[in-house]
């Protein structure tokens, strides 16, 4: 095996672990913080969640997304694998609700937290761009972890 495969494919994992990982821990953080209904908890955690999400989800996407390329492409793999294209096809959906809908659901959040630091109250649309963050936050979080199977067992 070669060794540029072997450090194309270290660097795409390292990619895997960041975004995943903060994906499901940004989850957990945000719903532990929004529990407790208190204001400044959940205004400080609202700009955590954007924060890392920034740093670590697009930026291990974008590890993960450049190191993939690259080994497919010096390797010679076939993009039109059943593997690559099912790991491919999950990641551009995750990736378009992340922009399309998760992303600007957390910039109206992040505003509104920095209002009801200070006031105290948290307005009916941050409760409701919470369910539609929670909805499409699990189906994008679901997606990359079917994606694992794709790209450990690379089904024919």
């Amino acid at each position: 095996m070669d060794i540029s495969y072997l450090w194309l494919k270290t660097i795409h994992l390292l990619g895997v672990v960041l975004s995943l990982g903060n994906i499901i821990i940004t989850g957990w953080w945000k719903n532990m913080a929004d529990r407790t209904r208190n204001p400044q908890i959940i205004a400080f955690a609202q700009r955590q969640v954007t924060l890392t999400d920034f740093v670590f989800t697009a930026g291990g996407m974008g590890i993960l997304l450049v190191a993939g390329a690259v080994n497919v492409s010096i390797h010679h793999m076939e993009y039109s694998s059943k593997w690559l294209t099912q790991g491919m096809t999950m990641f551009l959906l995750s990736g378009l609700i992340w922009v399309s809908i998760l992303i600007p659901a957390q910039i109206k959040q992040v505003k509104m937290a920095k209002e009801f630091a200070s006031t105290g109250v948290i307005p009916d649309q941050y409760w409701k761009l919470c369910t539609t963050w929670n909805i499409f936050g699990v189906i994008a979080t679901l997606l990359p972890l079917m994606n694992l199977y794709w790209m450990v067992f690379k089904p024919q």
